[in-house]
């Protein structure tokens, strides 16, 4: 997986620990497709501190999964549930999440 597409993930998992500026930020840049310098035109900032925000959003969320590993785990979980034969134990697994 790439880099980018790794920052998804983790937005997935963590986004909800970010202020709202950050998120736009984020969401405007991943999933948005836009520019720095359109986000940066959208919200009346210098290019330099989307760079920055989005920088050290991205570095946030390495750090979050990093200590809590919460995408590792269900990686992992996943990893088990596909070698589990009884269909009752997966469904109420999956009840999970």
């Amino acid at each position: 997986m790439d880099k980018f597409d790794y920052m998804i993930v983790l937005y997935d998992y963590y986004g909800e620990l970010f202020t709202d500026v950050q998120r736009k930020y984020f969401e405007d840049y991943y999933f948005n497709n836009y520019t720095l310098s359109e986000i940066a035109t959208n919200y009346k900032v210098s290019r330099n501190a989307v760079y920055k925000n989005i920088n050290a959003t991205m570095e946030k969320l390495l750090f979050y999964e990093d200590k809590l590993k919460l995408w590792q785990k269900k990686r992992l979980l996943n990893d088990i549930l596909v070698n589990i034969k009884d269909e009752e134990v997966i469904q109420k697994i999956n009840q999970l999440y």
